[in-house]
């Protein structure tokens, strides 16, 4: 399937354990690799985890499983917390 990079602006990304990460606003290139090198996402759930001051992070393309409607990202417990664990 082939799809154009502006198509991934917006697009909400969550883990493959449905916690919510937060909204694709860029997308990093490799133009010498020629490949997609990460996601950057904004607007984060504060919930995750510790990312006090930061705006937003980066997604290495590796940890991505699907895009569709939405962005599936393995889930990594060192760096998203699932909120249902907390209580």
């Amino acid at each position: 399937m082939r799809t154009q990079i502006t198509e991934l602006f917006g697009l909400r990304v969550y883990t493959d354990r449905a916690v919510f990460v937060g909204n694709v606003d860029d997308v990093v290139i490799d133009v010498d690799q020629k490949k997609i090198d990460s996601l950057a996402v904004g607007e984060l759930n504060p919930e995750i985890g510790e990312v006090k001051g930061y705006a937003g992070l980066q997604i290495p393309f590796r940890i991505i499983k699907s895009i569709g409607d939405i962005v599936i990202v393995r889930h990594i417990p060192g760096i998203f917390r699932s909120p249902a664990k907390e209580e």
